[in-house]
């Protein structure tokens, strides 16, 4: 038995019918990409997408790593500030051209950071496990003073410029010497010693204090440098006899120097006359140096004139040495504390930790009148 097959009339639309945009006698050609579905449209458009999108990935990198070539520059030459923890600066690298911090300027500096903030960051070079204090002794001391004192947050981290690790000893050297040449209070004989422990560094090229001094001190002016030879001869001497090195004088200490050179035989004497005053002040050990050299005390106009003939000069100059002014120094106990005085012609000097100008004007004048008028009875 056969089954019947069943026909189902299907009618066909036109082809101009099924396609509106195919091309019609008289109309414009269509092209391929008019001819294509929606699913090929969307995946033109994303591909059109991912194509701009990867244009301004690879700008960004570029730009990107621009940015960090110019921030390892700038680092580089020492221009990109930081904060860093200040227990994580060390201060073990270099020998510092500061031998002792004075307690006046430090509070000075501590007062003004309260007030103000930091004007000037510190600068340090990466370590391995930290970093290496190169300039700002004095400024990460109050730091870490502040932060002893108060435990504020604020001074737990110090604005620091970070160089990169590699630079020679030398050049971190100069960076450390180069900012204190600026300032007024740094001494000769801090000065001198540091060009000794720099000549003694074996991790520097100078074989000599000469070679240190011309290296450290090489943006100074030429006599500069030769009166910090000077007070480095003059301490080759003495070492280990001086203990207030850093509070004499410019003239003082080339005076002694001369007479040493000239009358090697009276060293002894002068060793002698510093060991028999064990805890001597800086102003007697000051009168010690000035009895040896003559040199006239800082009372006297003429006490900053370098000695004649020394270290340039008229060598016919006559050597004998001036008197030196008679001068008295003793301490008093006082309610107020120990105080410091210091007598001479035409001056008398008192030093006491002690605020006067917080004193009332009329009772601080009465006192005074009464005291001179006591000379006198």
């Amino acid at each position: 038995m056969s089954r019947k097959r069943r026909m189902f009339d299907i009618e066909m639309p036109d082809e101009a019918e099924a396609n509106p945009a195919a091309e019609t006698p008289g109309s414009e050609p269509v092209s391929p990409a008019e001819r294509r579905g929606p699913m090929a449209s969307a995946v033109r458009e994303n591909a059109e997408a991912l194509r701009v999108r990867a244009e301004a990935e690879r700008a960004i990198r570029a730009e990107n790593d621009a940015l960090a070539h110019e921030f390892v520059r700038l680092r580089g030459q020492g221009l990109v500030l930081s904060s860093l923890d200040i227990g994580e600066v060390r201060t073990n690298k270099l020998t510092r051209d500061r031998r002792d911090l004075d307690s006046d300027g430090l509070q000075e500096l501590m007062d003004s950071i309260r007030a103000i903030g930091l004007s000037n960051p510190i600068q340090v070079e990466a370590a391995a496990d930290g970093f290496e204090l190169i300039q700002g002794l004095r400024r990460l001391s109050a730091y870490r003073a502040l932060f002893e004192e108060t435990g504020d947050a604020q001074y737990r981290s110090i604005p620091a410029v970070v160089l990169a690790e590699g630079e020679t000893l030398e050049l971190l050297y100069r960076r450390m010497v180069d900012e204190n040449l600026i300032r007024s209070d740094i001494s000769f004989a801090e000065m001198a010693a540091l060009a000794r422990s720099y000549a003694e560094d074996p991790g520097t090229s100078a074989e000599s204090v000469d070679a240190a001094v011309q290296a450290l001190y090489g943006s100074a002016g030429k006599q500069k440098r030769s009166y910090i030879r000077a007070f480095a001869k003059m301490m080759a001497v003495l070492d280990g006899h001086l203990v207030h090195a850093e509070a004499i004088p410019r003239a003082l200490g080339l005076a002694v120097r001369k007479r040493m050179e000239g009358e090697p035989e009276s060293v002894n004497g002068l060793l002698r006359d510093l060991a028999r005053r064990a805890g001597r002040t800086a102003e007697e050990e000051l009168a010690v140096l000035r009895a040896y050299s003559g040199e006239p005390g800082d009372d006297d106009p003429e006490a900053e004139a370098p000695p004649s003939g020394f270290p340039a000069g008229n060598p016919g100059a006559s050597s004998a040495r001036p008197a030196r002014k008679a001068r008295t120094t003793f301490q008093v106990q006082c309610a107020l504390g120990e105080a410091k005085c210091t007598a001479s012609q035409g001056r008398l000097e008192l030093r006491l930790d002690t605020d006067f100008t917080a004193l009332d004007r009329r009772r601080l004048e009465a006192a005074v009148e009464d005291f001179l008028n006591s000379l006198t009875n």
